[in-house]
């Protein structure tokens, strides 16, 4: 992936300026283009590294939870719960993994409504080479030390627990 032309300057920071200078101070204005371009950045290169496995990102995490699980399977419900997305987003992404032969549905034994997701051989193959790939990577966070990782952690939690997607412990 070519990398855009850099300019002489900071054009979050002259946003900034030019934003106290018409509607005044507010530091969340600087805050959300950083966090909204660093997610730009990041997603473009995590999925340049799974995209040769026929991944994006999403079909990534998919199966890292289903590899996550005892049986290498999961209710669709279940998965869509985990990944904090809707149930349309789960099927589409399944599906996609199922037609590439990394992932098996299967109706759920334990609910006559439901479907079950289950990891392939050739799913699990992917999934750790995907893996190695990324965490050569760091994610694409290599600008970062263990440390910094852990405080950008820290940091966003609080928005997460605002947003429902967990309770605090």
């Amino acid at each position: 992936m070519p990398k855009p032309l850099s300019l002489p300057f900071d054009p979050i920071a002259r946003a900034d300026e030019l934003w106290q200078r018409r509607w005044g101070a507010v530091p969340a204005m600087g805050a959300i283009t950083s966090i909204m371009r660093a997610q730009q950045i990041l997603l473009g290169q995590v999925d340049a590294v799974v995209k040769p496995y026929g991944l994006t990102f999403a079909r990534y995490e998919a199966l890292v939870l289903l590899t996550f699980s005892k049986a290498g399977e999961l209710p669709m419900s279940k998965i869509g719960e985990r990944l904090m997305v809707h149930p349309t987003s789960v099927t589409n992404t399944v599906d996609r993994l199922v037609r590439s032969g990394l992932v098996d549905k299967r109706p759920n034994p334990n609910d006559g409504r439901g479907t079950l997701a289950s990891i392939t051989d050739k799913g699990r193959e992917v999934v750790e080479a995907a893996t190695r790939d990324l965490m050569a990577i760091d994610f694409g966070l290599s600008a970062y030390d263990a440390q910094e990782c852990q405080e950008i952690f820290a940091l966003l939690r609080p928005l997460r627990i605002a947003a429902g997607d967990f309770t605090q412990e």
